[in-house]
């Protein structure tokens, strides 16, 4: 059996279980962070292949962030 990761599980759980609508996707696009709604996202980012999972930078249901990525910082003195 594979691990799903959390945004796979998160967007499982949209799309088939709840209301889709009520999900925003905040992603990545040059140096900007975008908010869409979510099926507007998958839209966008052709099921994954236009914009990857890796740059999804947040999703939340309505106000409740339930993803949201760790941005690690250079260590100035590297």
């Amino acid at each position: 059996m594979t691990r799903k990761g959390k945004v796979a599980d998160i967007l499982s759980n949209a799309l088939y279980n709840d209301n889709p609508e009520l999900y925003q996707v905040g992603y990545i696009d040059f140096s900007k962070t975008r908010e869409v709604p979510l099926g507007e996202f998958l839209k966008l980012s052709e099921n994954f292949e236009t914009i990857p999972a890796s740059r999804i930078a947040y999703i939340k249901k309505e106000n409740d962030i339930l993803h949201c990525r760790s941005v690690r910082k250079k260590d100035p003195k590297i």
